[in-house]
C-alpha cells in the first residue's frame, strides 16, 4: 500500500437553492422518483458569487429503505455574467426516528442537520475562462433545509 496524502478540502462557497413544488413522477423498480425543480437563489465564496438559475433541479429517488438518493444539476450565473453548470449526486439519509418530524412542514426546519447524514459530490463544468479552474475540482457538500428550499455548504478537495 501507498502512504498518500491526508485528504484536505477548503471552504468554496454557501448555497441556497429555493425549490418549487415536487412533482411526483411515481414508483419504479428502484424506488419512488420526485422531482424538485429549482426555483432559483444564490451562491456566495471568497473565489466565486452569483445567482442559482431556475430551470435545474434534483431527479431525486426516494428509495424503499427511506433513504434519498440525490440527482441534480443546476445551472449559476457568477457575479460577473459567467454560466457554470453545477452536478451532483449525494446521499440524504434520515433516521427513522426523525422521519415524522422531516415530514412536517414545520418541524422539518427545526431539526439539527447534524441529526441526518445530507452529502453531495459537486462537479462544475464552465467555457469561461476565468472560471475554467471549476473544470479541474472535486468537490463535497453538506445540505441541510432552510425554510423554502436547501441550503449546501461547498468544499474544494485539495
Amino acid at each position: 500500500m501507498t502512504d498518500v496524502a491526508e485528504i484536505k478540502t477548503e471552504f468554496l462557497f454557501d448555497m441556497v437553492d429555493d425549490l418549487q413544488p415536487p412533482l411526483t413522477i411515481g414508483p419504479g423498480p428502484f424506488g419512488k422518483r420526485v422531482f424538485f425543480g429549482s426555483g432559483g437563489g444564490t451562491f456566495d465564496g471568497p473565489k466565486l458569487r452569483g445567482e442559482v438559475l431556475t430551470g435545474g433541479g434534483d431527479w431525486a429517488l426516494l428509495r424503499p429503505d427511506g433513504g434519498l438518493t440525490l440527482d441534480v444539476r443546476l445551472t449559476l450565473r457568477t457575479h460577473d455574467g459567467a454560466l457554470v453548470q453545477m452536478t451532483y449526486g449525494g446521499r440524504w439519509i434520515t433516521p427513522p426516528d426523525l422521519r415524522v418530524d422531516m415530514a412536517d412542514p414545520v418541524k422539518r426546519y427545526q431539526v439539527d442537520p447534524d441529526r441526518y447524514y445530507f452529502r453531495t459530490n459537486p462537479l462544475f463544468e464552465t467555457g469561461a475562462a476565468e472560471y475554467a479552474w471549476l473544470n479541474d475540482i472535486v468537490c463535497v457538500g453538506t445540505g441541510y433545509l432552510v425554510e423554502g428550499g436547501v441550503a449546501y455548504r461547498i468544499f474544494q478537495v485539495l
